[in-house]
């Protein structure tokens, strides 16, 4: 085998020019699809991270029941909810954990009634990772001690005709599914840039939320914020141990909406960067077609030698896997150099942030990762093409006659 490799290395270089156009072909190729994987990946922190601290956090923490009863929002109290927050907050990959309620209802005024999720948050402890306090347009974000106050979005505050200062009457759900009403003023107004779900999600306090809706000192839920997303499995998996009593999802569950965008985009994505990879590969079969005509003598040489036609087929495809190998190993170390280029000082796009309600969640620049997300995924997606497209011309090789192929000129 060593003799293999060492007569397939040598005659990969005997044309240099045309194995440098293969290589550089196939490392161009894998550095833009690590570049792209790099790219994605920070682009997902960038828009999806933020759709997933307005939507509910990364990881939710149920009573026992809820998923059973959860397209009705139902009021479960969680016992020893200050402990799940403190387990939740001695993980690393945690930013913040904290206690909600959370229930449906209707807000009304004279434009009419409008359904929408209320929400009971502690406004202290979500401040550091609240998309919707980054980004008051009138008034001013919840304080603990808020009584008699909601902060609404745009969306509802347009439909609905108000502004901070404005009374609002707000119908919800308590417990035993009686309906509690409160007539309260409007503290402030966030625009996150998606009217649906700013028209659909206003938040109190968590302690009017308890007075309002008999649960005096509890909470219905623990939502788990994370440092970036991918973590979940980890810390679900770190927190069971210590919570084995309740229900314990991650938005891949709770919004697989969102979940769903995400892996359609990638599939797509994905498709692209074979049909980019099977046109390297027409690449290498021409090279190594070209190899078969110009060293039919030596083919013929290698037979008389004893050399069977397994033995120089598998010459040739030695020939094929080095040439992916070493573009591979180009490509890998221009992708890690490129994207960790462009992640020190990032990509501008906050200007693309108003184009559509997709973008409206990017803050600013976007962080490509290194782009090691799919390196192996990648580097066997190039060295099966590149097998694959050397196996027609080790076939045309193996088939060549030690007698005739001495003879040709």
């Amino acid at each position: 085998m060593r003799l293999y490799l060492r007569l397939a290395w040598r005659n990969i270089w005997r044309h240099r020019r045309r194995t440098l156009i293969v290589v550089l072909s196939i490392g161009l190729t894998m550095a833009l699809m690590m570049f792209y994987d790099g790219f994605v990946a920070g682009f997902d922190q960038a828009i999806y991270a933020n759709a997933i601290k307005v939507l509910g956090g990364n990881i939710q923490i149920h009573a026992n029941g809820y998923q059973a009863k959860a397209d009705q929002t139902p009021l479960l109290p969680l016992e020893n909810d200050q402990a799940i927050v403190n387990a939740a907050l001695a993980q690393p990959q945690v930013l913040a954990a904290s206690r909600r309620i959370n229930t449906g209802g209707l807000a009304s005024n004279r434009e009419g009634a409008f359904p929408v999720d209320i929400v009971g948050i502690e406004p202290d402890q979500e401040l550091p990772v609240s998309l919707v306090a980054q980004h008051v347009v009138k008034g001013k974000y919840l304080a603990a001690g808020d009584q008699d106050i909601i902060f609404i979005g745009k969306g509802l505050a347009d439909a609905m005709n108000v502004s901070t200062g404005d009374r609002i009457t707000l119908v919800g759900r308590a417990t035993h599914n009686q309906m509690r009403r409160r007539t309260m003023t409007v503290g402030g107004i966030y625009d996150v840039g998606l009217p649906d779900i700013e028209k659909r999600t206003l938040y109190i306090s968590l302690g009017e939320a308890q007075d309002l809706y008999n649960l005096s000192g509890q909470s219905t839920e623990v939502v788990i914020s994370l440092k970036q997303i991918g973590q979940e499995p980890a810390v679900m998996s770190a927190l069971d141990p210590d919570l084995p009593s309740y229900e314990m999802t991650s938005w891949e569950t709770n919004f697989p909406d969102l979940q769903q965008a995400i892996e359609t985009k990638g599939g797509v994505m994905n498709v692209f960067s074979i049909i980019i990879l099977v046109i390297v590969g027409i690449g290498i079969l021409n090279m190594l077609l070209m190899a078969v005509y110009e060293r039919t003598r030596e083919i013929g040489l290698l037979g008389a030698l004893g050399l069977k036609p397994r033995q120089i087929s598998a010459l040739f495809l030695l020939e094929g896997a080095m040439m992916g190998l070493v573009g591979v190993v180009f490509g890998v170390a221009l992708g890690v150099f490129l994207n960790g280029l462009i992640g020190q000082v990032g990509m501008d796009f906050s200007k693309f942030a108003s184009m559509t309600e997709y973008t409206a969640l990017i803050n600013g620049r976007i962080y490509p990762t290194l782009g090691l997300e799919k390196l192996l995924q990648r580097v066997l997606t190039v060295l099966i093409i590149a097998l694959l497209a050397s196996f027609y011309p080790a076939h045309q090789a193996a088939q060549n006659e030690p007698a005739q192929s001495l003879h040709y000129v």
